[in-house]
């Protein structure tokens, strides 16, 4: 038998113990019954990274310098109610 570790709790999954298998882009996680009772959703299994575009080009934040990551921490989203037919 394959050895198994829970995603949440981290433990060792015994033989003949029930458990949630998930599989994802990123590769095959399992729960526990207990954990997969207390949250069936897979949660913190992969980073996100973020690209934006910076000085003409996009890249990923992580890339950028501390000061330029602040800067895009401070930016302010505004989202538009005008269509494109209302010119």
């Amino acid at each position: 038998m394959q050895k198994h570790i829970c995603h949440d709790c981290g433990k060792e999954i015994t033989k003949g113990a029930k458990f949630m298998p998930y599989k994802t882009a990123a590769g095959s996680f399992v729960k526990c019954e207990a954990c997969h009772a207390a949250d069936p959703i897979l949660r913190n299994f992969q980073e996100a990274e973020v690209y934006s575009r910076i000085v003409g080009y996009i890249r990923p934040i992580k890339q950028w310098n501390k000061a330029k990551r602040q800067e895009f921490q401070d930016r302010m989203t505004f989202a538009s109610t005008m269509t494109a037919c209302d010119c």
